[in-house]
């Protein structure tokens, strides 16, 4: 028995030290998730302004670009958040996809993910 428990005595610490710095990296996608939805609010935010009726139509184009520009800054944080946890490519995909349909067409998508995010269990909404 006792050679036994010298190969345990040194597996025990990997194991543990393997379980914690796995939950870390979950905690690190969402920590990620987060930051790039701080731009997505931000984005949505100068969104909504620009469908103001009162706006002329060179106003709107120009907040309609600057929402775009402040949801694309949120591209790397997704893509970081995507490769820790590929659960996340959802808010990655979608804000690329942003660069190819009007931004008002992933309002909601990009509402529903980062609510998720945002949330206090994110994995359980």
């Amino acid at each position: 028995m006792a050679w036994l428990s010298r190969p345990l005595s040194i597996l025990t610490p990997l194991l543990i030290a393997g379980v914690a710095l796995s939950s870390c990296g979950v905690g690190g996608a969402v920590s990620e998730a987060r930051e790039s939805c701080r731009y997505v609010h931000k984005a949505l935010a100068i969104e909504q302004r620009s469908s103001a009726p009162s706006l002329s139509p060179t106003q709107k184009a120009n907040l309609e670009a600057t929402a775009l520009a402040e949801l694309l800054k949120g591209t790397q944080a997704a893509a970081e958040a995507t490769s820790i946890d590929g659960s996340w490519n959802a808010l990655q995909t979608t804000i690329n996809e942003a660069e190819r349909v009007p931004l008002s067409d992933v309002v909601a998508s990009l509402t529903r993910i980062c609510h998720v995010a945002d949330s206090s269990s994110p994995y359980l909404n």
